[in-house]
């Protein structure tokens, strides 16, 4: 497993495995504390894993938590999405750049997101199962969502947005998200 940084935000990791084929299918390390901490991530510091299944062309997002932020390590474990980050750390190098990814359950590979940056994806394919790993225990009310189509952001989805939560439905602009 190596990890690569992603100039275009600053602290944005992408953690490639190498999956090991065969005819049977694969086996991959999907996490490695030692690559983490080789690149300044504190494995330690991860407190929860979630995971969220979505049909085609769902749209999860752009979230990200108010306070202290939340850093966090995405992977696709089955499927295939398309994933956005926007650093929104108003005192970041990198603040309001966006980054896009396709991440998929036959690649594993992951991205680390520091806290301060806000997430979403897109399902690609008939199921795609996201996998999370947190800093910080969740909040419900540090949740922040923004307009997944707001023409500030301008993310290419790559399909029409379908069955989006009444929570990322009703989701204020970036503008008014960051007041």
């Amino acid at each position: 497993m190596k990890a690569v940084p992603v100039p275009s935000i600053s602290g944005l990791w992408l953690f490639q495995p190498t999956p090991h084929r065969d005819e049977r299918g694969f086996f991959s390390r999907t996490f490695d504390a030692d690559v983490a901490r080789s690149v300044g991530i504190d494995p330690d510091a991860f407190v929860q894993d979630s995971v969220s299944r979505s049909v085609r062309g769902v749209v999860r997002g752009m979230h990200l938590r108010s306070g202290a932020g939340e850093a966090k390590l995405v992977r696709c474990s089955f499927g295939e999405v398309f994933d956005v980050v926007v650093d929104l750390r108003p005192d970041s190098p990198t603040f309001l750049r966006r980054e896009t990814f396709r991440l998929s359950g036959d690649t594993q590979e992951s991205i680390y997101l520091p806290a301060g940056c806000a997430h979403g994806f897109q399902a690609l394919s008939d199921i795609a199962d996201v996998s999370y790993r947190i800093d910080r225990a969740h909040d419900p009310s540090e949740d922040v969502a923004i307009a997944h189509d707001d023409p500030e952001l301008a993310i290419p989805w790559p399909l029409p947005a379908a069955l989006l939560s009444e929570r990322d439905a009703s989701a204020p602009s970036l503008a008014d998200a960051l007041r």
